[in-house]
């Protein structure tokens, strides 16, 4: 059995399957874990739903800040929806209800105790111990499997604020805070201050601001973490973390490496549908 992660997808369907061709993937054997942002940008995010869904247990994806964005427009905040947005085919698809229902269950963050690896889609501020982090991902998770507090939650949930970690927040802002923190963070202040309009490459970073997993009062450190969300970081295979989101709807790279063996190996599929202006 192999286990492969797999960077965001973002809806470009015919690299991802030829990226999995590459790697000769087997459903009956090997195991996927997508780093999220299945949907959004690309041009076939029905398909990589569809696909992605048949898998059943083969693949283990995290929910992405696209993805939530799609879940939040279909359950009643359609004035969220951009124009760069590309929601139409899945939203009038006939099995729409069912995608996004599966969608809904999927987590915000995976741990495997025998692998010792931890899938998220974005980051984890520093004050976060991994125990936390897992805790704090269940409070959004429990709340996007039910329905009703499913769509409050995604009322609430556009904004930056709050932008530093409390133990005593409470409700819709401490929601607020967790699914930031997983979905969209890149960079914070050696305090934990969430810098969430970022988006440039880290060699960019001034004022004593660093990327999320170089911050050096990170309590995960010693804690093996792979995530996407960071085009302009590209592929990272370094300070415990390893960065998979190597813009492929930008016009870059689909991106798999083999997690299961001491040597990790690399595959990249270049983008087949070209690239998009650098957005959120």
């Amino acid at each position: 059995m192999a286990i492969y992660a797999i960077g965001d997808i973002q809806g470009c369907y015919d690299e991802f399957k030829l990226l999995l061709e590459r790697i000769q993937f087997d459903a009956s054997h090997d195991k996927l874990w997508l780093t999220g942002d299945l949907v959004n940008r690309g041009p076939r995010s029905l398909e990589v739903l569809r696909h992605v869904k048949s898998l059943g247990a083969a693949a283990i994806t995290v929910l992405g800040n696209h993805d939530l964005h799609l879940l939040a427009v279909r359950m009643g905040t359609e004035s969220k929806l951009k124009n760069s947005d590309t929601f139409d085919e899945i939203l009038a698809a006939p099995d729409r209800d069912e995608l996004l229902s599966w969608l809904r269950q999927q987590p915000l963050l995976h741990h495997d105790v025998q692998l010792q690896w931890t899938l998220i889609h974005a980051g984890l501020p520093p004050q976060w111990t991994l125990q936390q982090a897992i805790a704090c991902a269940s409070e959004v998770e429990s709340t996007l499997r039910d329905p009703h507090s499913a769509r409050e939650l995604f009322e609430h949930m556009y904004g930056n604020e709050p932008d530093v970690w409390e133990s005593e927040l409470t409700g819709w802002p401490r929601l607020r805070f967790i699914t930031n923190c997983l979905t969209r963070l890149r960079a914070c202040t050696a305090d934990g201050k969430l810098k969430l309009k970022y988006k440039e490459s880290p060699s960019t970073l001034r004022d004593s601001t660093y990327p999320w997993f170089k911050v050096p009062s990170r309590r995960t450190r010693n804690d093996r973490i792979i995530f996407g969300h960071w085009s302009a970081l590209g592929y990272h295979d370094a300070d415990n973390v390893l960065g998979l989101d190597t813009g492929c709807v930008w016009g870059g790279a689909l991106c798999a490496v083999r997690l299961d063996q001491a040597s990790r190996s690399r595959v990249e599929v270049k983008s087949i549908s070209g690239g998009l202006p650098l957005d959120d």
